[in-house]
């Protein structure tokens, strides 16, 4: 499974992927750090390469509206990214795909993959969320102008773009993960510096 996509970006086709009897891992790079919603027993410091963390997915759900969208992160190919690679138990792991699945795909615009993760036991394959470049939902280059006007004002049901770029920060940091490019694109927020904390 090292490295391959779904068949088919369909749950089913998701749940099939993934044995029954085996513990399911899965790759988070952004608010599955800090939020993740299902149960698990080990998680590690991890890296994959061939893929970067950015913040220019289009967001009119969760952290913005379709009158004002606001961005998520995404795993866009390119580069290398850490981040945490957490083992849910075999039990569980059907269900945490589902509920994986209700709160990454609500519109389908991912494409799972599964990619290699070094831990202390060896590489695992991992669930990660991917975009690629030609996805509507991927941004393109955006201006110093518009990541300042989307820290403003973008705000959808899980709250604003900036509170959720300011989490992962902080998460990032917690676990060690220098983001030099998150760390500047939060001198963008107005009248804030990088890494405050929004209760």
């Amino acid at each position: 499974m090292e490295n391959t996509r779904m068949p088919a970006p369909t749950l089913e086709a998701l749940q099939a992927q993934h044995p029954a009897d085996q513990d399911l891992w899965v790759f988070a790079y952004a608010s599955l750090i800090w939020r993740q919603e299902f149960e698990h027993t080990e998680q590690y410091l991890t890296r994959v390469h061939g893929w970067h963390r950015a913040l220019k997915m289009w967001s009119q759900i969760n952290r913005g509206t379709p009158e004002c969208p606001g961005l998520v992160f995404a795993l866009l190919p390119g580069g290398s990214c850490q981040g945490v690679v957490f083992r849910i138990p075999a039990a569980q792991a059907q269900q945490a795909l589902v509920q994986l699945w209700q709160r990454e795909m609500p519109r389908a615009v991912y494409t799972p993959r599964w990619l290699p993760c070094p831990t202390p036991q060896g590489t695992v394959n991992a669930l990660a969320f991917t975009l690629p470049r030609r996805s509507p939902s991927f941004t393109g280059t955006l201006t110093a102008a518009q990541y300042q006007a989307i820290f403003a004002h973008a705000r959808g049901r899980y709250g604003t773009t900036l509170d959720y770029a300011r989490q992962t920060y902080d998460s990032l940091q917690a676990w060690g993960i220098e983001d030099r490019a998150l760390h500047a694109l939060l001198a963008h927020a107005p009248s804030t510096s990088p890494g405050a904390a929004q209760a």
